[in-house]
């Protein structure tokens, strides 16, 4: 695949997903992922937007002020790098990220973060409605857990295996972190 105009769209990798009430995840290696696409990103000098979830919800752990609201550690923006704050699953509602991508002449979105089946397909999914050609890096999103309905637990591997099929189906091209390092 060719990542020329291409823009990398970090979400939420922020550090309230590793504790309670945040169910179990399972990708050992998201941070290492992510980390290895955002440094191939700076040492090439593709644009790149970072994304932080500032949740509106008392008691929320993304709340600003809170210690998970905090970016995980390596995934903090450097000086000059865009942030996009939103306070929605989706990137692209109540923010100016289209505008931002159109301004940067983005031709693909590369998206990667946490969490596979909630705020990352949601980008994913308006993302692509809006128009825009969609990449995700599969390998480099999480997601947790989580309750059935009827008593039971979907590990989060089914969850983003089947979030991941779904997208790739409508919505994007599914790729993996080592396919992108290879095209750049």
């Amino acid at each position: 695949m060719d990542f020329d105009g291409a823009v990398l769209l970090l979400v939420d990798y922020q550090q309230a997903f590793d504790n309670a009430p945040w169910p179990r995840r399972w990708n050992r290696d998201v941070d290492k992922n992510g980390l290895a696409l955002l440094a191939r990103w700076r040492e090439t000098g593709r644009p790149l937007i970072h994304v932080r979830h500032d949740s509106v919800e008392p008691g929320s752990t993304l709340r600003p002020g809170e210690p998970g609201h905090a970016m995980r550690p390596g995934f903090e923006p450097l000086s000059g790098e865009p942030l996009v704050t939103k306070s929605v699953n989706a990137s692209f509602i109540g923010t100016d990220l289209d505008l931002r991508l159109r301004r940067l002449g983005a031709q693909k979105v590369v998206t990667c973060g946490i969490s596979t089946d909630m705020c990352v397909s949601t980008t994913v999914r308006t993302g692509a409605n809006m128009g825009w050609e969609m990449v995700l890096v599969e390998d480099a999103c999480d997601c947790f857990d989580l309750p059935d309905g009827k008593g039971g637990t979907l590990p989060a591997e089914d969850v983003h295996r089947a979030h991941v099929a779904t997208l790739g189906f409508e919505f994007c091209t599914v790729v993996t972190t080592q396919g992108v390092l290879s095209s750049i």
